[in-house]
């Protein structure tokens, strides 16, 4: 109340000070006001040309193409603005040319494990082997023969085995996270990672600065204070002047003594924990890794690190601790990808699976807005009588994704696509299982951001026991959910505009 009664009462000086402003200097008041007018007209003409001209020239995506033109000449203000948030994809080979150079270091590191493993890439069929080429050529990272993997369903699982590891540390703890809150859970974690740190544990701390936004600057200092560095992800200090605001770090990645893993779809807060009033139960998928893939996601922390501090150099110690070498039950690979990769990584290999697939392919995904690719291969594989399912949440957490997501259902259902909306509560997990012998568990979501603006990491399975974890727990999902009938789906014209207008904002990020 207090807030409203500061704002009308603004308002009111204002409009008391125009008053006597036109009442003293009225005509020389519309002279200025034409000419700004006129200049400023001219002045946004020129811009929205200029902008239209990079875009065109920039070779994007026809789609993408035609969306930002479109905006521009519609509402050039808007779509000006709207271009300065998220539209200069140009800048960002430029913005993350040293961090791709430091990647390609990192991995040279561990470049000798890949080969020596190649040999046993023969035991797999053909259709594995050409997919494990294509990741090793994109993302440079190794396949594990020497991993073991659990899968954690939802918070109770994945926190419980997050604090339990934690409490072991004797070395390093390095955690990454897109949203990490100051919460109970945040704060009981918080607490450890203080507490380990003034034991003589060395803590990295990195977190978004966008995501992250609401966490208290009281909060971080506590654990500065012991000892813990902390260091935000790419801060956004003017944000219609940097397009870094647009390229976030989704990853979300905890690293124990070098020994120890996670990685997922949970960020830190109680609603992960399904304590939220708004959100109820909350389904969400996380990992544990323990051996030789480790290595990989220590990689993956320790470049987002270096990038952020300007530090020289890894330190080798953390890239090669003594691992007991165990054997695993299938292959793990850990995927970086984001805006430094040199191609879109986790869209590639998310559509190579799919086109691979002989027998079935399980998607769950909260936010489902395909580029045209990924698109028309779910199509044409449910054509051909694959099994497709999309596992969707019923509850939207956020309105415009979820209204373009529903835009894509109608001709997917017509090519015979099976889509279930999720109804116990909300749908989190990020899962892609294929023919139920290989699956990609991680951070991704199956939309345009993740394939081409965040930084993603995802553990890509083989013929593992997650792998055979993954599809019963999708399999239980589908007994909490209600499959959408194709001659039940038409809406009101009204909801049917609003989803067409959210997707028309889709190619445009």
């Amino acid at each position: 109340m207090k807030r409203s009664i500061q704002i009308i009462i603004l308002m009111i000086i204002v409009l008391v000070l125009l008053y006597y402003l036109n009442l003293y200097f009225g005509s020389a008041l519309l002279r200025f006001s034409q000419f700004f007018a006129t200049f400023f007209s001219v002045t946004m003409s020129l811009a929205v040309l200029f902008v239209g001209l990079v875009i065109f020239m920039e070779n994007r995506h026809p789609s993408s193409t035609v969306a930002w033109i479109l905006v521009l000449a519609l509402v050039p203000i808007v779509g000006f603005l709207f271009y300065l948030l998220f539209g200069q994809n140009y800048r960002k080979r430029k913005n993350y040319n040293q961090k791709a150079l430091r990647d390609a270091q990192a991995y040279a590191f561990i470049e000798n494990r890949a080969l020596a493993n190649h040999h046993k890439l023969s035991e797999f069929p053909e259709s594995l082997q050409r997919l494990f080429r294509l990741s090793q050529t994109m993302a440079k990272s190794p396949i594990s023969f020497s991993t073991r993997t659990e899968i954690l369903t939802n918070g109770e699982a994945t926190f419980s085995a997050i604090l339990r590891e934690l409490n072991k540390a004797v070395h390093h703890i390095h955690m990454e996270y897109y949203i990490y809150r100051d919460d109970e859970i945040g704060t009981q974690i918080q607490q450890i990672l203080i507490e380990k740190a003034k034991a003589g544990v060395e803590v990295r701390f990195l977190y978004d600065a966008v995501g992250s936004l609401k966490l208290p600057e009281s909060f971080l200092d506590e654990m500065r204070r012991a000892g813990v560095q902390v260091v935000a992800f790419s801060p956004v200090y003017f944000p219609l002047l940097s397009n870094k605001v647009n390229f976030r770090n989704h990853r979300k990645i905890v690293v124990i003594d070098g020994e120890v893993g996670f990685t997922g779809g949970l960020n830190v807060g109680d609603e992960y924990l399904s304590r939220s009033a708004t959100y109820g139960f909350w389904r969400d998928t996380h990992m544990l890794v323990r051996g030789e893939a480790v290595r990989t996601l220590q990689i993956i922390f320790l470049q987002d690190w270096l990038y952020m501090t300007g530090e020289a150099h890894m330190n080798p110690e953390y890239l090669s601790p003594t691992l007991t070498e165990r054997p695993g039950d299938g292959a793990v690979q850990m995927i970086a990808s984001g805006p430094d990769s040199e191609w879109k990584t986790m869209k590639s290999l998310f559509f190579a699976m799919i086109t691979s697939a002989k027998r079935s392919i399980w998607i769950a995904t909260p936010y489902f807005i395909p580029d045209d690719d990924i698109y028309t291969a779910l199509q044409v594989a449910a054509l051909s009588k694959i099994d497709v399912k999309i596992l969707f949440p019923k509850k939207p957490d956020k309105w415009i994704p979820y209204l373009a997501s529903h835009s894509y259902f109608p001709e997917l259902l017509e090519a015979g696509v099976q889509i279930y909306e999720y109804e116990k509560g909300f749908m989190h997990s990020k899962i892609l299982i294929i023919d139920g012998e290989m699956a990609s568990i991680g951070t991704a979501n199956m939309d345009m951001r993740s394939f081409h603006l965040n930084f993603e990491v995802n553990a890509f399975i083989y013929q593992t026991e997650s792998t055979r974890t993954l599809v019963s727990d999708f399999q239980a999902d589908l007994q909490d959910s209600t499959r959408i009938v194709k001659e039940k789906f038409s809406k009101k014209w009204l909801v049917r505009f609003m989803e067409s207008a959210a997707r028309l904002l889709s190619p445009l990020l």
